[in-house]
């Protein structure tokens, strides 16, 4: 089916491009007025609104532009990367020791072998597309625990074990990734051997250290005297710079860039300027999913064409998305408790982990441009078909281990003495007479104003300082806030 832009006789490569760009942003948004009222993650949304306007729906998007956007997948990655590196904080990490690290790499192999015991025995596909599934089950998304826990307000030690559980998973799915892709293309010249092992290892090793290089050279860029927008215009320079560099020893950025954001937060401290990248980022995200979704091919779930390896494409997603989560909770189970985590953690990390979708899905973009051919149209629709699957489930699973874990919504209450709980008139817990007093003086306030995010005060900060760095007119001199 020929293309919108075919169908109405435009050809100019500069049209198209804006306004495909401009339709995906649009569509994105528009798709989100419909899952919010479902309780659906955005993400969700933004796949939606690729698979439609995709040429299996709409026909909207023409294919060379599909094919010439590849680069969104490292743009988005490293975003996500670096925003997760924040959470790598030496502090936080030697109060928990090497405990998370144990369950992290726990529940990722057991996520990672399960996988691929499912795939390679269970439904007898090959080798490569088993490995390389199988690292990309490591991983847990970034973006949508994060959502999960800014929309919660969670906070504690349970939070804390998650993010870091989180992390260390796209660390291992990643260093896995390397190897599996190297074993796939030794595979395919024939001839596996240690070196098409370690040399992938060696490799990402070399990009960890290259990223923090480079988050030592973004700290020696800011100066305390740096304005907030030239820091933002510094950041995404070096961001883009260091993507540049991976995609031309075709490495992925992810693993890098992650180290990159650890070491630029453990050497400064500067977490605005964290909060500054997340506010500037959702569009880019949302134009990475929206092409994640242009890429599923509809005709991949049914027919001749929906079978790979002798499997059903939709069961092999169906399997992949079960081991997964069986491989998470059960990992992360036996990893907390021999780390010595408490009952609670024990029980519901796994469960908050079950989320999947931004580094999963740049993996399998990164996979399907890699790979090539059946194998790789084939890796990513699995990925992208249980990827809408996780993140129909995936953020309440999460959402719920924070609440039993205590996170948000309050501790366990208490009994107060007999005394008390008469004099309240009934049985009240230790908080509720704290609260009926709290409800009484709220009663007596002006209504707040609306909340606005960490995120948001930070860029609105941004653009203040630099509306006001300028010598300003007389009518702004006067109307500056002082």
């Amino acid at each position: 089916m020929p293309d919108l832009y075919t169908r109405m006789g435009i050809g100019s490569p500069a049209a198209i491009t804006v306004i495909s760009l401009a339709t995906m942003l649009f569509c994105g948004f528009l798709i989100t007025r419909v899952t919010r009222v479902l309780k659906l993650p955005n993400v969700t949304a933004y796949l939606i609104a690729g698979i439609l306007l995709g040429p299996d729906c709409l026909a909207v998007i023409p294919q060379s532009f599909i094919r010439d956007t590849g680069f969104l997948a490292d743009i988005a990655l490293a975003f996500i990367a670096f925003s997760t590196g924040e959470f790598f904080r030496v502090k936080v990490l030697r109060e928990s020791g090497f405990r998370i690290v144990a369950a992290a790499f726990a529940e990722s192999l057991a996520a990672g072998a399960l996988v691929f015991a499912s795939a390679y025995f269970l439904l007898g596909l090959g080798l490569t597309f088993s490995l390389v599934l199988a690292a990309i089950g490591c991983t847990t998304s970034s973006a949508s625990t994060m959502v999960t826990i800014r929309q919660t307000g969670a906070k504690g030690g349970f939070v804390n074990a998650m993010l870091q559980a989180d992390a260390l998973d796209s660390i291992i799915g990643l260093l896995a990734y390397g190897v599996a892709v190297s074993v796939a293309a030794s595979e395919a010249g024939g001839e596996i051997n240690a070196a098409s092992v370690f040399l992938p290892l060696a490799a990402n090793v070399g990009v960890l250290l290259l990223g923090g290089a480079f988050g030592f050279a973004l700290k020696w860029l800011m100066p305390r005297r740096r304005s907030a927008d030239n820091r933002l215009i510094i950041t995404l320079s070096v961001l883009f710079l260091f993507c540049g560099v991976c995609t031309l020893l075709d490495i992925s950025p992810l693993l890098g860039c992650m180290s990159m954001g650890t070491v630029y937060i453990n050497a400064t401290g500067d977490e605005k300027l964290f909060r500054q990248i997340n506010y500037f980022s959702p569009p880019v995200l949302l134009l990475f999913f929206v092409r994640s979704g242009l890429n599923f091919d509809l005709g991949r779930l049914s027919g001749a064409a929906g079978v790979y390896g002798g499997a059903p494409i939709p069961i092999i997603a169906a399997v992949y998305f079960a081991a997964r989560i069986a491989g998470k909770y059960g990992g992360a189970f036996l990893g907390c408790a021999a780390a010595g985590y408490t009952k609670t953690t024990r029980v519901w990390l796994g469960l908050s982990l079950v989320p999947q979708a931004g580094v999963a899905i740049g993996l399998a973009a990164l996979g399907a441009r890699t790979l090539g051919g059946e194998t790789g149209a084939a890796l990513e629709t699995v990925i992208l078909a249980a990827g809408l699957l996780y993140e129909l489930i995936g953020p309440a699973c999460a959402k719920l281990a924070l609440y039993k874990t205590g996170s948000y919504g309050g501790a366990p209450e208490t009994p107060v003495p007999a005394e008390e709980a008469a004099s309240g008139g009934g049985n009240k817990t230790a908080s509720e007479p704290l609260a009926e007093r709290v409800k009484r003086i709220q009663e007596t306030l002006p209504l707040p104003e609306k909340a606005v995010s960490e995120e948001e005060q930070a860029f609105d900060e941004a653009a203040e300082e630099y509306f006001y760095s300028f010598p300003p007119p007389r009518d702004r001199r006067i109307n500056r806030r002082r």
